[in-house]
């Protein structure tokens, strides 16, 4: 039965690393992050629902038959 040659694992698995780290530095420095870390405000303006423009009320059909 033969044996299984694990001389050159090390090698192997340590240029793989290698290989994967570079790859994702790679990847990481093509994206464009902005400069700063605070988000530049907004004017917020609200807008305005149909429903906010008049006053409803809601009628709950079980307090309706109470004695």
């Amino acid at each position: 039965m033969p044996q299984l040659d694990t001389s050159t694992w090390f090698i192997t698995i340590l240029s793989m690393i290698t290989t994967l780290f570079i790859l994702f530095q790679i990847k990481i420095s093509m994206h464009l992050f902005p400069m700063s870390l605070q988000q530049p405000q907004q004017m917020l303006i609200k807008q305005k629902t149909p429903w906010e423009k008049k006053w409803t009320k809601i009628y709950s059909p079980f307090l309706s038959h109470q004695l």
